[in-house]
């Protein structure tokens, strides 16, 4: 079975699927719809950009369509905003006419608005496991005929300290419910939650989860620390596309950001501090390519789906190796090829070869010729590339 047409699914989400051009099955969605459709709990884990979202979401589906109650019956929980709002996207756009909203329970967003969703007889919920468990704890979401609940980014969840409030949700949902689990990695407190709230799952595991995708060219390049910022104008101006800049910091996001602009890059940022609107602006214009650029901390690093994202430079180092794969996860998605640049200084090459010995290689040097540029601005007008290759180990708007 290798397209979605040959899965056993009702033809109104069939015809969805193909006006949303979705024809070829990625390995995920080969091996972890069936058996979710057949009612059987489900644990994969697979690198991010594979399409485990889809993998969840076409059972959830086929699940409303045969379901009548107005109670919600399916419930998908995710570690930030911006992933869940783009699995509410998604919903919406393979749900039938007869099928209601699905309602987004997240922060940032109107309360009263979600709540009313809710007393309209929404049966999907999307939501984060915070503002999820405040509602609960008012008595204000009725989770009692749940049938379905999805864990998606478990690992980031725990990550970002969810493990308490997604226990207490668990703990309310009906026992007979069908548990899916997707996770880029899975560690041990995860595979501890996945085993207590799953029962016979079906094991899905796709390649190694603690390497980049094979369809990523990885780059370092080693420069002095008052050269970081030239280099990063020059990785610009000799690669064209979308390019999604990493900082470490939400200052660091700033300044870069406000250096791009003032180079004349269409640039955007995303990061905590950041408004709910002033985010999706960001992430909508990014998308449409109305921006060229968008600097993010690693809020964006885990779980977004942005399409056509042929750069992405890490500007500082992650502080782990698991957030240096969720990062240049970014690009080379869904079997397209992409570029991962990451720039360091001496002071950060002790981190690099700790993040290439935990992922078990070793990312191509390079550098750049930044002898000829224009001091008053640090612009290089060179684009001269010097490399040598390391061998593997076994801006007009600114919001």
């Amino acid at each position: 079975m290798t397209t979605f047409a040959e899965l056993p699914l009702s033809s109104a989400l069939q015809q969805k699927l193909a006006a949303a051009q979705f024809t070829q099955l990625m390995p995920i969605q080969e091996r972890a719809i069936q058996p979710a459709l057949e009612g059987k709990d489900v644990i994969g884990t697979a690198q991010t950009g594979t399409g485990k979202t889809l993998a969840f979401l076409i059972p959830v589906i086929e699940m409303l369509n045969q379901e009548g109650s107005r109670q919600p019956a399916a419930l998908v929980l995710l570690p930030t905003r911006e992933l869940a709002m783009q699995v509410h996207e998604q919903y919406e756009q393979l749900r039938s006419k007869r099928l209601p909203n699905a309602v987004l329970i997240v922060g940032g967003l109107s309360e009263n608005v979600q709540i009313q969703a809710l007393r309209k007889g929404a049966r999907l919920i999307v939501a984060t496991p915070g503002r999820l468990q405040d509602l609960i704890s008012r008595r204000l979401v009725d989770l009692s005929q749940i049938k379905i609940l999805v864990l998606d980014e478990a690992d980031r969840m725990l990550d970002m300290g969810f493990l308490p409030a997604i226990q207490r949700i668990i703990d309310i949902l009906p026992r007979s419910r069908q548990t899916l689990c997707f996770s880029a990695t899975m560690e041990h407190s995860v595979a501890r939650l996945v085993q207590d709230c799953t029962r016979e799952a079906v094991r899905i595991a796709l390649g190694s989860v603690l390497k980049p995708a094979a369809s990523v060219e990885l780059r370092a390049y080693e420069v002095r620390p008052d050269a970081k910022m030239s280099t990063l104008r020059q990785l610009l101006e000799s690669q064209e596309g979308q390019t999604l800049i990493f900082a470490r910091t939400k200052r660091g996001t700033e300044r870069v950001a406000k250096e791009l602009v003032g180079d004349g890059f269409n640039t955007a940022m995303i990061h905590g501090d950041r408004s709910q609107s002033q985010r999706n602006s960001a992430l909508l214009g990014f998308q449409e390519g109305r921006y060229r650029v968008l600097v993010a901390t690693d809020v964006a690093a885990r779980g977004l789906h942005i399409d056509d994202v042929a750069h992405v430079i890490n500007y500082d180092l992650p502080k782990m190796a698991e957030d240096f794969i969720h990062r240049v996860g970014r690009t080379g998605r869904a079997g397209s090829e992409g570029c991962a640049s990451t720039i360091v200084t001496a002071a950060d090459i002790p981190d690099l070869r700790s993040i290439e010995r935990t992922l078990q290689m070793r990312m191509e040097r390079k550098q750049l010729d930044l002898s000829t540029s224009d001091p008053s601005r640090g612009r290089v007008v060179q684009n001269t590339l010097a490399s040598r290759t390391l061998t593997a180990l076994p801006g007009e708007v600114f919001i």
